[in-house]
């Protein structure tokens, strides 16, 4: 309990990193496999993985998210 209050101490002493201070680039999320586009290949499941990429990097713009989506398909799904 103690260890909480010193955390909420600390925090009141104006240490706290403000949003402006976070630098989003720094962060990394590991790309989605590869969608071939054959059939044991499901859809659903890479595009749900597709979605939570995009979504944590949000100033990514729309071309931006199309050339990409480009990169991570092969085979029948390239063509």
């Amino acid at each position: 309990m103690q260890l909480v209050a010193e955390g909420v101490e600390w925090t009141h002493q104006d240490r706290l990193v403000r949003p402006e201070q976070v630098n989003i680039a720094q962060l990394k999320m590991k790309n989605p496999e590869a969608f071939d586009g054959k059939s044991s290949t499901t859809f659903n499941r890479w595009w749900e993985a597709v979605i939570m990429f995009l979504g944590f990097y949000p100033e990514m713009g729309d071309q931006q998210k199309i050339a990409w989506v480009g990169t991570i398909l092969s085979d029948t799904a390239l063509v």
